[in-house]
C-alpha cells in the first residue's frame, strides 16, 4: 500500500473537513486539522450543516457532547452527505453507556458512513453486542471487538477502525492492525476525537478508504511517537503533538509497522 502518497495528497489538496465534534475538543481539534494540512470548519447549526456537509470534502459527526439542536444539525448533514456522496466518518462516543447517544448512533449509522472510528466498547455497543465502559473510557479489549467491526463493515458497506494498543482498520473483506505507540494521546484530552477528524480529510482525498483510514492512523500515530519523545507531560505533549503533525514528512509513513490478519 502506497500510504504516503495518501499523506501527501492530503497535504496537496488540503481538504475542507466539517466537524459536528463536540465541545470539549473542538478547539484541538481544528488546530490538529490545521497542522496535519487540512482546512476545517466547526459548526452545528440547523439549517446551515445540510449546505455545509454538501459543499465540504468530507464530514465528521462525533457524539461527544450532544445537545438537542446538535442531534438535528447531524442528522442534517448526514442526510445531505449521503445524498451528495460527500464521505462522512461516525465517530460512536460513549454509545453503549448512555441510552440517548446510543439509540441516535444506531439510527444513522443506517444511512452508510464511510468510516466508523471508535474505541472497543463502543463498537461492540454499536453492533448490538455486550460491552464494558466507563464514561468515554473502553474497559474492552481491541482483539475482543474484531468481529463486531466486520459486521458493521459489511452490514454497512463501510470500514471501521477500533483504537487501543493497535488500532484494527476493518472492511468486509480486509483486517490490519497498525502498530503506532499513542500512550501520550490517553493523557490529553481530544486524541481520539481529533484523529476522526484526519480520517474523514484523508478518506476525502483518496478512493480507498480503507487505505486512506491505515494512512491517517499511521500518520497520526508515528507524530504522537515524536511528540512522546519530545515531551515531559500532557501538557508539553499537546503542543509537541501539533508541532510533529505539522513538520511530519508523508514519506515516513513507508516505514510503519502493520500486519494484516486473518479475516475468518
Amino acid at each position: 500500500m502506497a500510504l504516503h502518497a495518501v499523506a501527501q495528497k492530503y497535504r496537496q489538496q488540503s481538504p475542507l473537513v466539517f466537524c459536528l465534534t463536540n465541545t470539549v475538543v473542538s478547539n484541538f481539534t481544528a488546530n490538529v486539522l490545521l497542522a496535519s494540512g487540512a482546512s476545517p470548519a466547526m459548526t452545528d447549526l440547523p439549517g446551515e450543516a445540510g449546505p455545509f456537509a454538501k459543499a465540504a470534502s468530507a464530514v465528521l459527526v462525533n457524539l461527544g457532547t450532544p445537545s438537542t439542536e446538535q442531534l438535528t444539525a447531524m442528522e442534517e448533514a448526514v442526510q445531505s452527505a449521503s445524498a451528495a456522496g460527500t464521505p462522512w466518518v461516525l465517530d460512536p462516543v460513549a454509545v453503549g453507556a448512555l441510552p440517548v447517544r446510543t439509540e441516535f448512533a444506531r439510527r444513522i449509522v443506517r444511512q452508510r458512513p464511510t468510516l466508523i472510528r471508535g474505541n472497543a466498547s463502543e463498537i461492540l455497543a454499536l453492533a448490538g453486542r455486550q460491552s464494558a465502559s466507563r464514561g468515554v473510557d473502553a474497559l474492552d479489549e481491541v482483539s475482543a471487538a474484531l468481529a463486531a467491526g466486520r459486521e458493521l463493515a459489511t452490514e454497512h458497506d463501510c470500514v471501521v477502525a477500533i483504537s487501543g494498543q493497535a488500532d484494527a482498520i476493518i472492511d468486509a473483506a480486509r483486517t490490519v492492525l497498525v502498530h503506532t505507540n499513542g500512550i501520550g494521546l490517553t493523557r490529553m484530552t481530544g486524541g481520539g476525537c481529533a484523529l476522526g477528524a484526519v480520517c474523514a480529510g484523508m478518506v476525502a482525498v483518496h478512493d480507498d478508504p480503507f487505505e486512506a483510514t491505515i494512512a491517517a492512523h499511521g500518520f497520526y500515530g508515528l507524530a504522537a511517537e515524536k511528540a512522546l519523545a519530545g515531551s515531559s507531560g500532557p501538557g508539553s505533549f499537546a503542543v509537541a503533538f501539533l508541532d510533529a503533525l505539522s513538520a511530519a514528512d508523508p514519506g515516513e509513513l513507508k516505514t510503519l509497522k502493520y500486519e494484516e490478519l486473518n479475516h475468518a
